[in-house]
């Protein structure tokens, strides 16, 4: 799988473990009390498992995560 990163976007990367059973609210909740950011800003949220094999990103578009 290729990933292909935009200049249009801002990336912020959470450091520590996330748990991957999270879903959209789980790490909207996640980018709020970590990052101190508002998950409907638009930039791309980073978070990757124990193991750092799985990642997920979340980013708001105009009708959802």
């Amino acid at each position: 799988m290729i990933i292909t990163f935009s200049n249009r976007h801002r990336y912020f990367v959470y450091r520590s473990v996330c748990d991957m059973r999270k879903g959209f609210d789980g790490l909207s909740g996640l980018v709020t009390n970590e990052f101190k950011m508002d998950p409907l800003s638009g930039d791309v949220f980073v978070v990757f498992s124990r193991t750092g094999i799985r990642v997920k990103l979340l980013r708001w578009e105009d009708d959802g995560f």
